[in-house]
């Protein structure tokens, strides 16, 4: 593999300035172009799915199974169905308006791109998260640069020699390197900036992206809650909850973080996870062809301590090799609030469970720290399930499983308050590289209905054009019948 090479610094202007006029220039606006570079995207996944396999496995360790079917796969499959949508998700749309004197005027709301948009994307899921929102952009007809992560610098550094080869460069550029590059690319004026990331950076960009007010989209991940209703399967729940753990090692902004359960059912969930790491890893999880490793030695050593300061006690697991940086799925159960587990996002594959005293318990819990991304919970009861949805406040909100909505191309992932603002996956990343153009065109033809609005205003023409207000009847409300005025 080759060795990572950073973007000069001195040259980030001139890439800047380069895509702005290649945006002017027009030529990314026609769909059949956008269609094209689409379709080169996902040429350039599949042709070198081995290429791109080997560089993440090299940062990551990732499982074969999880390479295919989280990272490649999804990019041939939404740059294809992209382009497939692109004529639909692009026309304008007819505004049916409600006022009988306005339908003449032909309301439309027009997609336009934004321009030039900066694409600032993690190591956890390099390629995934990457070129997601590449796809997005492209099919908004917005030129981009990719900042990959430069901890995942095989896959960075692959991406940067590949992508040239098949999109045009004119339009996208890869750009390599850490803190200075990145605070270099903030200084410039783009579009829209879109970051995956954690929350002590995000703050960084949106003060950056403040001085010249770009709207920004953050998914930022955070401390992702499941509850588990005692009345569920637990050896179904304990199967799911556990692939999704394992996912990356943990290493996911959708991955569970923390598990409430009533603490009657504690004991035969450790035992259902017990069986379920059996069932998966009959001869251990490290060194398995199905389960990955941590990323690096910072991040391992972070890991070590949450796992030697914890005051819970640790029921499945909990081997750690430092030679290898391979962390068992580790389960550790009476996890009370203050714990090590519970201070910020474990990023790794420890599955804290804190005992509830039931529904309303775990609901105050949840809603006591900062909005997650994702709120998972496993019941089958549809009154428990509208409580979550009435009661907490997540970006997402899943029921029965874990990460598996990621596979749903219809659905945005989203976050909220910590956790992130903005949308995207397939049409809603469109979206967020569209500017919504409203336009009216009225009629010469209708001028003689608008001589009441000019000058000299009269008490007469006042009246007139009030009118449509004025004459407006407000309903009695059944809530304040009864007299009350709040």
């Amino acid at each position: 593999m080759s060795h990572f090479k950073h973007t000069p610094i001195s040259e980030l202007p001139a890439i800047y300035d380069a895509l702005q006029q290649t945006f002017e220039s027009g030529i990314a606006r026609p769909l059949a172009w956008r269609r094209h570079q689409l379709y080169q995207l996902a040429r350039m996944a599949k042709e070198n799915r081995d290429a791109f396999g080997a560089a993440i496995h090299a940062d990551l360790g990732k499982p074969v199974m999880e390479l295919m079917l989280a990272e490649i796969g999804p990019i041939v499959e939404r740059s294809l169905k992209s382009a497939e949508q692109l004529e639909e998700w692009a026309k304008p749309e007819k505004v049916e308006v409600q006022e009988e004197w306005q339908k003449g005027w032909g309301a439309v709301r027009y997609k336009t791109p934004k321009g030039v948009v900066l694409l600032i994307s993690p190591w956890n899921a390099p390629m995934i998260l990457s070129l997601q929102a590449l796809i997005g952009a492209i099919a908004a007809g917005c030129p981009a640069v990719i900042k990959p992560s430069e901890i995942s610098a095989n896959y960075a550094q692959l991406l940067s020699e590949l992508l040239p080869k098949y999109l045009d460069q004119s339009a996208y550029r890869v750009v390599n390197g850490g803190v200075e590059e990145t605070t270099r690319l903030l200084e410039l004026k783009w579009a829209h900036i879109f970051y995956i990331g954690n929350s002590a950076v995000a703050r960084i960009i949106a003060t950056a992206a403040a001085k010249h007010l770009i709207p920004v989209t953050l998914e930022l991940g955070g401390k992702n809650p499941v509850f588990i209703d005692e009345r569920t399967d637990l050896k179904i729940v304990a199967k799911r909850i556990l692939q999704g753990r394992c996912t990356n090692a943990g290493q996911v902004c959708v991955s569970p973080d923390y598990l409430l359960v009533p603490r009657g059912a504690q004991d035969a969930l450790v035992e259902a996870f017990r069986e379920a790491y059996d069932e998966f890893f009959p001869n251990g999880s490290i060194g398995s062809d199905s389960y990955g490793r941590i990323i690096n030695q910072r991040h391992f050593d972070r890991l070590q301590d949450l796992l030697a300061r914890t005051k819970g006690t640790i029921a499945v697991g909990g081997k750690l090799d430092a030679a290898t940086l391979g962390i068992e799925p580790t389960v550790i159960k009476d996890v009370e609030d203050g714990d090590s587990l519970l201070e910020g996002e474990i990023f790794g594959p420890f599955l804290p469970i804190v005992p509830v005293d039931g529904l309303d318990a775990a609901i105050k819990f949840v809603n006591s720290r900062p909005h997650p991304l994702v709120l998972y919970a496993f019941t089958q009861d549809p009154a428990v399930k509208q409580a979550l949805i009435d009661r907490t406040r997540s970006g997402n909100l899943i029921f029965n499983d874990t990460v598996q909505q990621l596979a749903v191309n219809e659905i945005p992932l989203v976050g909220m308050g910590e956790s992130g603002y903005g949308y995207q996956i397939m049409k809603h990343t469109f979206e967020t590289f569209s500017h919504f153009r409203s336009s009216v065109d009225i009629p010469f033809e209708e001028e003689k209905f608008f001589a009441p609005r000019y000058p000299p205003f009269t008490p007469e023409n006042v009246n007139l054009l009030a009118s449509s207000w004025m004459n407006m009847e407000i309903p009695a409300d059944p809530e304040t019948s009864n007299g009350s005025a709040h």
